[in-house]
C-alpha cells in the first residue's frame, strides 16, 4: 500500500446485506469504493457483536482493494495475529481498549500489516501525540462506537489538531461515523483523507441495484474532493 493523501471512500459492510456479503463487497468495489471497512465488535468494549476472524477471512476472498479492519474489542493483543492471518491489510485498535497501546501497535506492525489507532469522541487528540511514529492511520470516531446509523458528532476541531500534529508523517486521518455529502467537506477541509460511510453508501441500493451504491459513493467523493486541503 503506497501512501497518498487522495480521498478514499471506505464503505462499512456493517450496513450491507448480511446474507450476501460476497456480492455486496464486489458491488461496492465495482462502484468505486477505495477500501472495504470491517467493524469488529465484541459486546464488551462496545454494546454489539459482529465479526470474528473466520468471517473476516471469508470477506477477504472477495476484497480486491484494501481490507480495513477496525477492532472495537478489548483486550486487543490476543487477537491481532488471528485478524492478520485472516487477511486484514490495516488493523486498527482503540487507544481506550488497553493500557499498552504502544505494544499493540508494535504487535500489529510485526505481522506486516498497517497499524491504526482509533479515538472515541470523548478522547482528546493528545492521546495519540506519542504514537504518531508507530501509526499508519488515526481513526477519529464521529459517533460513539457500537452501532451504525448514529447521529454525527462534530470532530472537525480534533481532526484539525491531528493534522497539525502529524505534519509530514505518512499517516492517514480516517473518519468513522455519520459521514455523508453534508459532513464530508468540513472533515476533509480539516485534514481527513479516509471516509468510512455505512448507511450513506448502502441506502437505497442492493446487489441488484449497485448503481445506487456508485451514485452514493460519487456524491460523497465529489463533496469531499471539493473541500480537500
Amino acid at each position: 500500500m503506497a501512501f497518498d493523501r487522495s480521498i478514499k471512500i471506505a464503505p462499512s459492510i456493517l450496513s450491507a446485506d448480511f446474507a450476501d456479503f460476497g456480492r455486496e463487497i464486489r458491488a461496492i468495489e465495482d462502484q468505486g469504493a477505495d477500501w472495504v471497512h470491517v467493524d469488529v465488535m465484541d459486546g464488551h468494549f462496545v454494546p454489539n457483536l459482529t465479526f470474528g476472524p473466520p468471517a473476516v477471512a471469508a470477506f477477504r476472498r472477495h476484497v480486491k482493494t484494501v481490507m480495513d479492519v477496525h477492532l472495537m474489542i478489548a483486550p486487543v493483543d490476543p487477537y491481532i495475529e488471528a485478524f492478520a492471518t485472516a487477511g486484514a491489510d490495516i488493523i486498527t485498535a482503540h487507544v481506550e481498549a488497553g493500557a499498552h497501546i504502544h505494544r499493540t501497535l508494535q504487535a500489529i506492525r510485526a505481522t506486516g500489516k498497517k497499524a491504526g489507532v482509533a479515538l472515541n469522541p470523548g478522547t482528546p487528540a493528545d492521546a495519540v501525540a506519542h504514537l504518531l511514529d508507530l501509526a499508519d492511520l488515526i481513526c477519529v470516531m464521529t459517533v460513539n462506537p457500537g452501532f451504525g446509523g448514529q447521529k454525527y458528532i462534530d470532530m472537525t476541531g480534533k481532526v484539525r489538531q491531528l493534522r497539525a500534529m502529524i505534519g509530514d508523517r505518512p499517516v492517514h486521518i480516517e473518519i468513522d461515523g455519520g459521514v455523508d455529502p453534508a459532513t464530508a467537506p468540513g472533515l476533509v477541509a480539516a485534514g481527513a483523507d479516509v471516509l468510512v460511510a455505512g448507511s450513506a453508501v448502502f441506502k437505497g441500493g442492493s446487489v441488484h441495484k449497485p448503481e445506487v451504491y456508485g451514485a452514493n459513493i460519487a456524491a460523497i467523493r465529489a463533496a469531499a474532493t471539493a473541500a480537500q486541503i
